[in-house]
């Protein structure tokens, strides 16, 4: 798939710039508010479309999509629209007479769209974009990602041709080419490299960043670069009194080799922090505390001058935030933060700041505060209230693609707000109406978030499981990066066991067999420390190595930790013959799909199963147990299990200090008893 981002800067303020020039049509088009709006307009224009007003056409749809996350844009339905198909053949006929932009544009927006890369309007735009390759060196970043060998090869070969000739901003657009290709052209690397450095003092400090992070992906070794580079870089933040490009600069020497700061330069960065916004103060801090961990991994010698300098970005960080008095402001801010330096030090403060402004939460900003919270893993009550009242308030003004990201941190911190099946339902019904041609993949992300909160709504779960949409599916997985393929795969199948224990009644049968047993044939199955120590007491406490077992398969593919078996005198159950070797996935002891263990136990017996839970089990700030953690443990019971989790801070705790005091902890949970 076409990714030119790099290239195709999609701008509102572009479109009300042509307006003047190409006349109402466009003027028309910007105030749309929905992809229907623009398929109207193009019904009834389609005899006078010109290829700016097709492009226009393709960059709002676009825009719409870019509102959304990347699992919740709607391709098909905008890709299968009649019009769309009409837009589709208009931009065929035209592709000649398209300038380079438009021609790049349409050609991201297209691939974006999921038109098919052997698509008549595909392959009219990339003969066109071939013909002028030689001219227009740009045109390498729209082809290259989405180029076979053969065709990367040729690609190469022509910049390698054409290098000579090319201009600083030429290369540099190669070099982000090259580094969205994973260029590992090592020929092709030194020569684009060397053009680099030729123009290296006609860069701006946001280019110069641009070139540092390419030559470190790329693991470019060059010293004489990397000096020039940092040489640059230095000079630049001597005389620069703008916070962001200043934190530009100082991001980038962190990223260099052999990072460091003169007191000169620290001097700087502390005389621009009361300017600095959020996201400048967060560049900052990831900046020192990368210095901070090379200082301690090749030195040994933290300086002081950096953890006082951090000190002064705790200061200013907590400073912004209390005198913010505006939401919307305040989450602009807010949205790109992440990192150890945020979560650490203002994620208290910002929590607190939201309740004070938590008035200002409407139908506009309700899904970004939603995500905040799932993005943080922070459990607010009082925000999460809020967020369901606004809701329920107002659910006709929020679009039906917020859905997902609103319900999403009630799933993930296992929260059940005030009217739960009022509110649930009702963002459901607000769906209803769409479930034909939303995205597959926002489907099965929101049915999963649902199933999470025990809330299986059965027109969801049929629009889901069945041949047609699991068919469509399947082929918007091929378009995807294999991370995200992977994560949208484990979600369906997630979601298919929970339906299958939970909601048998809707007799959706189970499929996902082999597809787990590759995901579980790859799992090394080691175990971590606390988990060895329980290993190992579990044994004393029950009797021996035989009478308990590690990491066990379940039907439906849940791995337990350790399982053991009681009879119906609370005595330990020897496996016999049958333990595995510490350390290694077993194969299923259990018949597949068997929900009750039945006949398998002794009549009276009932099955253990132990779990140790880390930090990633709960909430941020409290230890309150999320939502994954609690539905498994829903499932094992239904599988005939006795769960028994062991939280991580009660393990490590004082109290458990020792190795009796463990024993016995053990021993209560299994038995209900303390010292034998």
């Amino acid at each position: 798939m076409l990714r030119l981002r790099a290239v195709c800067p999609f701008s509102w303020r572009a479109f009300q710039f042509r307006s003047c020039s190409c006349k109402p049509l466009i003027t028309e088009m910007i105030k749309c508010t929905d992809e229907g709006q623009i398929f109207d307009l193009i019904q009834k224009s389609k005899a006078i479309l010109s290829e700016k007003q097709v492009e226009c056409a393709f960059n709002i749809l676009w825009q719409f999509q870019k509102q959304k996350t990347s699992f919740l844009k709607n391709v098909e339905c905008v890709r299968d629209h009649p019009q769309f198909i009409t837009l589709h053949n208009l931009a065929t006929s035209q592709t000649e007479f398209m300038n380079d932009d438009t021609l790049v544009n349409v050609l991201y927006l297209t691939q974006q769209c999921a038109t098919e890369t052997h698509d008549l309007l595909v392959e009219a735009l990339v003969t066109e974009a071939w013909r002028r390759l030689e001219s227009f060196v740009k045109l390498f970043v729209a082809l290259g990602p989405m180029a076979g060998p053969e065709e990367k090869e040729q690609l190469k070969s022509t910049i390698l041709l054409m290098s000579e000739e090319l201009t600083s901003q030429q290369a540099l657009a190669v070099m982000g080419a090259m580094e969205e290709m994973e260029s590992r052209n090592s020929h092709l690397n030194k020569k684009i490299a060397s053009i680099l450095h030729k123009h290296l003092d006609n860069y701006k400090p946001i280019e110069l960043l641009k070139i540092t992070r390419a030559l470190i992906f790329l693991h470019f070794q060059n010293k004489e670069l990397f000096v020039k580079l940092r040489e640059l870089l230095h000079s630049y933040l001597k005389i620069s009194v703008i916070p962001s490009e200043i934190s530009i600069l100082v991001y980038a020497l962190s990223i260099l080799p052999s990072p460091y700061l003169d007191e000169v330069e620290i001097s700087r960065i502390e005389a621009v922090l009361p300017q600095c916004d959020l996201t400048d103060l967060n560049s900052f801090a990831t900046s020192v505390l990368r210095w901070i961990h090379y200082d301690r991994t090749y030195l040994d010698n933290t300086t002081g001058k950096q953890l006082k300098l951090l000190q002064k970005l705790d200061h200013y960080g907590l400073q912004r935030l209390q005198k913010c008095t505006n939401l919307n402001l305040l989450w602009e801010e807010l949205k790109s933060l992440k990192g150890d330096w945020f979560a650490e030090s203002l994620l208290e403060e910002t929590v607190a700041t939201l309740h004070r402004l938590m008035d200002e939460i409407n139908y506009k900003n309700v899904a970004e505060i939603a995500s905040f919270l799932s993005r943080t893993n922070y459990l607010s009550t009082l925000l999460l209230d809020r967020i369901a009242s606004v809701v329920l308030q107002q659910t006709e003004k929020i679009h039906p693609f917020a859905i997902l990201p609103i319900i999403l941190p009630f799933s993930i911190l296992n929260y059940d707000p005030p009217q739960s099946d009022e509110f649930f339902g009702i963002c459901v019904q607000h769906l209803n109406s769409y479930l034909s041609v939303l995205d597959p993949l926002m489907l099965v992300f929101l049915g999963f978030s649902l199933a999470t909160l025990e809330y299986f709504p059965e027109d969801l779960l049929q629009a889901i499981f069945n041949i047609k949409f699991l068919a469509k599916m399947d082929s918007q997985l091929e378009l995807l990066c294999s991370s995200l393929s992977m994560r949208v795969q484990l979600r369906l199948m997630e979601l298919n066991r929970a339906v299958c224990l939970e909601c048998p009644e809707y007799q959706i049968p189970w499929f996902h067999d082999r597809f787990c047993q590759q995901q579980y044939n790859k799992d090394t199955g080691s175990m971590n420390g606390a988990q060895q120590q329980i290993n190992k007491m579990l044994a004393e406490v029950l009797g021996g190595t035989n009478y308990v077992k590690a990491s066990v398969l379940t039907p439906y593919y849940h791995k337990i930790d350790f399982e053991c078996i009681l009879d119906k005198r609370k005595k330990p159950l020897p496996y016999g013959s049958n333990n595995i070797t510490l350390g290694i996935l077993p194969k299923m002891h259990w018949e597949s799909n068997t929900q009750i263990t039945g006949s398998t136990l002794p009549p009276g017996a009932e099955r253990i199963a132990l779990e140790f839970l880390d930090s990633r089990a709960f909430c941020r700030n409290i230890p309150h147990l999320k939502g994954k953690s609690a539905m498994k443990k829903r499932h094992l019971e239904i599988l005939g299990y006795r769960v028994i989790q062991i939280p991580h801070f009660e393990w490590n705790s004082m109290a458990l200090s020792t190795e009796e005091a463990r024993m016995d902890y053990l021993r209560e949970c299994i038995f209900g008893e303390g010292k034998s």
